[in-house]
């Protein structure tokens, strides 16, 4: 099974695609991860990105496609895979169309999860973080607690900037402005899957599961 899977900031996107690979044995690619990975193992796509990045410049679409190539062709990804951080843009969606096609990969399925903006709002101004490890709580987790539930840190919890009301808001413009394009790109191609991102972490996963199925 090959999934692209979409979300707004504090969907659950992250969480659901770790749990997708986990039930289907299939590896959760993430384009941030690979992007380091191949850098670090120094491949002709890795060596290119590693001087644009130097400079600092984004990396180009086309050193992107080679890298997510790469990562394809591995033998992990031959029963499957989730592509999670790509594509951004309708020239991201049509230059991975063309990967696909070449490898002949002709059966994606893109699931994109929703949410009400305020309730996301509300989601992510409601977690704090560990100043010391870095874990992420809700206010509900650590109700009470003086210490880091993970590190046993005292007194480190913390409200990070990206989970700032102004900040969640501008983060949620970006993501209409860039990413909602490409839904509607394979929205025209009859491709997509919509699930509400609102509810339990197993209820969300198991509306996923179900979609696929049929």
């Amino acid at each position: 099974m090959q999934l692209i899977i979409f979300g707004s900031p504090g969907v659950g996107k992250g969480t659901q695609a770790k749990i997708l690979s986990e039930k289907l044995q299939i590896p959760h690619i993430s384009t941030g991860d690979i992007l380091r990975q191949s850098v670090k193992d120094q491949t002709e796509a890795g060596k290119k990105a590693e001087k644009i990045m130097n400079r600092g410049e984004l990396v180009p679409d086309d050193v992107m496609i080679d890298i997510i190539k790469d990562r394809l062709n591995k033998p992990d990804s031959k029963k499957g895979f989730i592509l999670d951080g790509f594509p951004r843009t309708v020239i991201q969606a049509e230059a991975l169309d063309n990967l696909l096609n070449e490898l002949k990969l002709n059966n994606i399925s893109i699931v994109n999860l929703t949410a009400d903006e305020n309730e996301i709002i509300k989601r992510l101004n409601r977690r704090r973080a560990c100043k010391n490890c870095g874990k992420i709580f809700t206010l509900e987790q650590i109700s009470g607690l003086k210490k880091c539930p993970s590190c046993k840190e005292e007194n480190s919890f913390y409200l990070r900037d990206d989970d700032k009301e102004d900040v969640i808001r501008n983060r949620l413009a970006v993501f209409k402005s860039s990413t909602m394009p490409v839904i509607q790109y394979y929205q025209n191609k009859g491709k997509v899957i919509t699930i509400d991102g609102i509810g339990s972490i197993n209820e969300i996963n198991d509306s996923i599961l179900k979609s696929l199925r049929n």
